[in-house]
């Protein structure tokens, strides 16, 4: 038995996903986990308070997971940059974190040029 759509619908095609959009979610996914791990550790070395350091970790997860799903529109790669301007402002509460966010800062922004930069060339 094969499955069929439903009568007098057909398939939706979806639009094959830009370069830019899959290197988005890629690097947020990766920046997910980081954030995590980064917000253990200040917790478990006493850096910061357990509400400010799981507070503020689990806001910045939720948006980089609502910045993740929406990687292939415009919202999503505006909302990848607030997370990557938010990862370099944590330089006030850890400097090794905000190192992190630089480096993340600075891949999120290679990828962007350099995937725009080849979705121009296929298209």
């Amino acid at each position: 038995m094969s499955e069929q759509p439903p009568r007098g619908r057909a398939p939706r095609a979806r639009r094959p996903r830009s370069v830019v959009a899959t290197l988005a979610a890629m690097l947020l996914a990766t920046e997910l986990v980081v954030v995590l791990l980064a917000a253990l550790a200040l917790l478990g070395l006493r850096d910061l308070p357990a509400p400010v350091a799981l507070g503020g970790g689990g806001a910045l997860i939720v948006l980089i997971a609502i910045a993740a799903a929406l990687a292939r529109r415009r919202a999503g790669i505006v909302l990848g940059w607030i997370v990557q301007v938010v990862l370099i402002a944590t330089f006030a509460v850890s400097i090794p974190v905000g190192l992190v966010g630089l480096v993340f800062a600075a891949i999120w922004t290679y990828s962007m040029i350099v995937g725009a930069r080849i979705d121009r060339r296929t298209a």
